[in-house]
């Protein structure tokens, strides 16, 4: 079972739903770069759920760094961030034991394991994982910061509920910086929030596009064929749990135009720097970074525990059966999963940087600032 990703900068989950602790190790990470435990606790709250949009599981995810960090700065050696589970209700997955429920990973983690799987929550598949995830991305998120590159996710649709496009990245990056529900538009987030409450209310679930901008990224980075950096950030953001779908710049849009209107002209900028004029590439030309601002959308399916009847199998005791969930559950996850998305495109891209520049790199003029 292989729970890392990454070459020079590697990250390693470990931990289940319901076990004591969660966590991650971050290997490979520059040495200096400053580790900040209040900017790891915003992260971790934008990720955290709150009111009735989300689930009732309410945990504190008070982290602990165990090692790689010393006085503020992060020495070199693997960073370890323990998350103690504290919310935990595992009676109430008890009654389910053998039935897969739809959507889920409960067949197909028996089928890997044998049975030997801790299957309360989800047990290593769940969600909950997402949070020592932020947490090491959070770091990541730092360092790149040092160097000039930021990184921000908005629900692009949520619900149904479309919100508006991107537009001067700079200041729409800020904006979303700490924004508890991630829509540019604050009636869209309004129309949104309320389509999600009543999925909950009819006991169903809701599910949304995310889209996420980098800035400041050098052109230059990532390699042709195996090791795009489309191909690296999409195994990435193929992890987080209900991602079914990951496309750059105008994506699928591309296949229905001509080539005169996907292409994007290039264009000398004052100062002699190489610009084009629209971005439908995202960014990215033959698998390396062009320069221009990075774009990545990720459709994230509706959360699959509803409080509905629905049709399976128990694969224990044999035969069809009927399922109807109880517990605590999100009627959506998508605006939750914005801080999971930066974390991860963070995380990968001090994977790609480390290996076109150097580890060191990453440590920047300014030591890593958020």
């Amino acid at each position: 079972m292989k729970n890392t990703f990454g070459t020079s900068v590697c990250t390693t989950l470990f931990g289940e739903s319901h076990g004591a602790e969660i966590g991650a190790v971050l290997d490979g990470m520059a040495p200096g770069v400053r580790v900040d435990e209040g900017w790891i606790a915003s992260r971790l709250a934008l990720r955290r759920p709150a009111g009735d949009i989300s689930t009732g599981r309410r945990e504190a995810d008070a982290f602990r760094i165990a090692s790689g960090v010393k006085d503020g700065r992060t020495t070199g050696t693997p960073i370890c961030i323990l998350i103690p589970n504290g919310d935990a209700r595992s009676g109430d997955y008890e009654s389910w034991r053998g039935l897969a429920r739809p959507g889920h990973a409960d067949w197909t983690g028996y089928c890997k394991f044998h049975g030997f799987e801790d299957w309360r929550g989800g047990g290593h598949f769940s969600g909950r994982l997402t949070a020592p995830l932020v947490a090491a991305g959070a770091i990541a998120q730092a360092a790149l910061a040092g160097r000039g590159i930021r990184i921000g996710t908005h629900l692009a649709r949520a619900a149904g509920v479309e919100d508006r496009p991107f537009g001067d990245l700079e200041v729409d990056l800020a904006a979303l910086e700490n924004l508890p529900f991630a829509m540019l538009d604050g009636g869209a987030a309004e129309r949104a929030q309320a389509a999600i409450r009543d999925a909950a209310s009819a006991g169903d679930s809701v599910g949304g596009v995310l889209e996420t901008a980098v800035l400041g990224l050098p052109a230059g980075v990532g390699e042709p064929w195996f090791d795009t950096v489309e191909g690296v950030l999409a195994h990435a953001l193929f992890s987080i749990p209900g991602v079914k779908g990951v496309e750059f710049g105008a994506g699928f849009a591309l296949a229905e135009m001509r080539g005169s209107g996907a292409n994007d002209a290039f264009r000398e900028t004052t100062g002699g720097r190489v610009a084009t004029a629209t971005n439908r590439a995202g960014g990215v030309n033959g698998g390396i970074t062009n320069g221009m601002p990075l774009v990545v959308r990720c459709a994230v399916k509706p959360t699959p525990s509803i409080a509905r009847e629905q049709e399976t199998v128990d694969f224990l005791k044999g035969g069809n059966a009927v399922l109807e969930l109880r517990g605590r559950h999100d009627p959506a996850i998508v605006h939750r999963a914005r801080a999971v998305a930066d974390a991860v495109v963070a995380l990968a891209l001090c994977d790609l940087l480390a290996l076109r520049f150097g580890t060191d790199w990453l440590a920047g003029e300014k030591g890593g600032t958020p």
